[in-house]
Parts: structure tokens; C-alpha cells; sequence
């Protein structure tokens, strides 16, 4: 005879009803648990995210109002000084489409590599419960889930 006697090997009677409605009731209720922290992981891990994003487009828009108006004065120079030594006869006008030329030229290629490193960016997935998440499965699917 076995000392567990709800062991396979028959050690005497079927578990009580009782008992097996308590074990999934307890299984029920852990797995909900673990659904609802995995769901606030994801959700701080997101909102982290987030705020993370939203401060660095406030900074970074703050450095290109600065950025735009230092830009300005720059570009209003150059376009006098175009003026000053490729037209020596009062046009000046023609200074600044030089000027305006180049910035066409410049700004088509910015929006270019910009639109090729936001394609690049990554999203704000919440990684870290997607990747706790495969764990609880694969550990609840495998009878021996692999050590890490």
C-alpha cells in the first residue's frame, strides 16, 4: 500500500468531490490573479512608455522652436551675404532664392531619413509582460517547463 492514498498506484479511494471542486476553484482564481498583474504590467509598462515619448517631443520641440529661430537669422544672413557676392547690382532678392534653393534641397532629404528612422522606431509594446506571458504559458502547457 502507498502512503498517498489518492495515488495512481491504488492506495484507496478517489479523492472527495470536495476537494477537486476546491482545487480548480483555487486554479480559477490564481489564474485570474496572474491575468489581471500581467494586465497592469502591460499597462505600466505602456504608460511608461508613453510619458517617456510625450517628455521627449515636448523637450524636442522646445529645442527646434529655439533651433527655428536661430535658423532665421542664420539663413536672413546668408541670404545678404548671397546677395552681396554673387549680384552686385542692387537685385537683391535673388540672394534669397539661392538660399531658399539649398533649404529645398536639405529639407528633402531630412524628410527623407526622417520618414525612414520613424518606420524603424519601435512601438510601445509592453515586452516585458508579452515576454512573461509566453513563460506562464509554456509553463502551463509543458509538464517540465525548460529552466532559465
Amino acid at each position: 500500500m502507498a502512503d498517498n492514498p489518492y495515488s495512481p498506484d491504488g492506495g484507496g479511494d478517489q479523492p472527495p468531490p470536495a476537494a477537486i471542486a476546491q482545487a480548480i476553484a483555487d486554479i480559477s482564481e490564481k489564474t485570474s490573479l496572474l491575468i489581471r498583474e500581467e494586465i497592469e504590467l502591460a499597462k505600466a509598462e505602456v504608460e511608461m512608455k508613453v510619458k517617456s515619448l510625450v517628455k521627449g517631443a515636448a523637450i524636442g520641440t522646445a529645442a527646434g522652436i529655439f533651433f527655428v529661430v536661430a535658423l532665421y537669422f542664420t539663413l536672413h544672413g546668408l541670404a545678404w551675404l548671397a546677395w552681396y557676392e554673387l549680384f552686385p547690382n542692387d537685385q537683391f532678392f535673388w540672394g534669397f532664392f539661392v538660399v531658399a534653393g539649398v533649404l529645398f534641397i536639405v529639407g528633402s532629404l531630412a524628410g527623407f531619413f526622417a520618414a525612414k528612422l520613424v518606420k524603424a522606431g519601435s512601438s510601445p509594446a509592453p515586452t516585458m509582460a508579452i515576454r512573461e506571458a509566453q513563460l506562464i504559458k509554456e509553463t502551463v502547457t509543458h509538464s517540465q517547463p525548460e529552466k532559465r
